[in-house]
């Protein structure tokens, strides 16, 4: 099986060529903005691909002629979306569009990778059925994406909605919430921690599997893949310390319109993952399992 993943040098993108460089049973492409930025580098199964570039998307899969595409890039920082909404256009909507359309054209089952910010957090956890309304760009610029999926006639899709993507990987060109709280607190400098945003985090590793099994098993749909744990972004941190044996008393709740950003964000969103684990056979750490993976790939260095 022919899989092609966009967006390979990120924190999803590194755990997905991870998982599936050395299976005997798919054919891994690589793709990403620049060169392979991966530890141990892919050689001709990587390719430099300008997703907003139509021409060079085509190029890319005329000399891959993928059976899956699992579409991880995006541009995911939600109050730069909020503050340069043409660029995350051009990203997270432009993009998708080339890439669908060339999916169509191959074939490919095209899965996407969507987000809990889809939904205003009124009324969390969510099932796959629930009705979208986005607060901010990023959200925004994420729901059409979806709908350009839905829409364009494809052989096959699937979504796959995650929140909080947890992990350790090289050479990223941003930290996640979990190495932000343990990196802080090991500081011991007084910081602000929201208390009124709740989250289910997830594990790279796990959003990795989901999606890897989405493409193997030719599953469609919408599936919602997060941790199982339920958490406010004050407890987050607080278990992060907890976990590592680091002092909180330097954190100080504060509500979240007391920080001046300029995205909005869901007080509470949170996913219900029955259907994936019924559907896939997914089965996602829990949260302090996450952190002991985190550790011990922390201490690898």
């Amino acid at each position: 099986m022919r899989i092609l993943v966009t967006g390979s040098n990120g924190l999803l993108g590194q755990k997905l060529v991870d998982a599936l460089r050395d299976d005997a049973a798919v054919e891994l492409f690589a793709t990403g903005r620049g060169p392979d930025r991966t530890p141990d580098p892919l050689g001709n199964r990587y390719h430099a691909v300008d997703y907003t570039i139509r021409s060079d998307v085509d190029r890319v899969f005329e000399a891959t002629r993928p059976d899956a595409v699992i579409h991880g890039a995006a541009m995911t920082n939600v109050d730069a979306c909020e503050t340069d909404p043409e660029g995350c256009r051009l990203q997270n909507i432009t993009a998708t569009d080339h890439l669908i359309e060339a999916a169509k054209r191959h074939g490919s089952h095209f899965i996407f990778l969507s987000t809990d910010f889809i939904f205003d957090g009124k009324n969390g956890p969510y099932r796959e059925e629930d009705a979208p309304a986005p607060l901010s760009v990023y959200g925004h610029s994420k729901l059409e994406g979806e709908r350009l999926v839905m829409n364009a006639g494809l052989a096959k899709w699937s979504i796959a909605r995650t929140i909080i993507v947890f992990g350790v990987a090289p050479g990223l060109s941003r930290s996640n919430v979990i190495l932000w709280a343990k990196g802080a607190l090991e500081k011991g400098e007084p910081i602000k921690v929201v208390d009124d945003q709740w989250r289910m985090p997830t594990l790279a590793e796990d959003l990795a599997d989901g999606c890897i099994r989405i493409a193997k098993q030719g599953a469609t749909g919408i599936y919602h893949l997060s941790g199982p744990d339920g958490m406010s972004i004050l407890e987050l941190v607080q278990r992060v310390g907890a976990y590592f044996k680091l002092d909180t008393s330097v954190v100080t709740p504060v509500k979240s319109d007391t920080l001046g950003q300029p995205a909005a964000r869901p007080p509470k969103t949170g996913f219900v993952i029955d259907k994936a684990r019924n559907v896939l056979g997914w089965k996602p750490r829990s949260f302090e399992e996450g952190l002991a993976v985190v550790e011990a790939q922390l201490a690898l260095g």
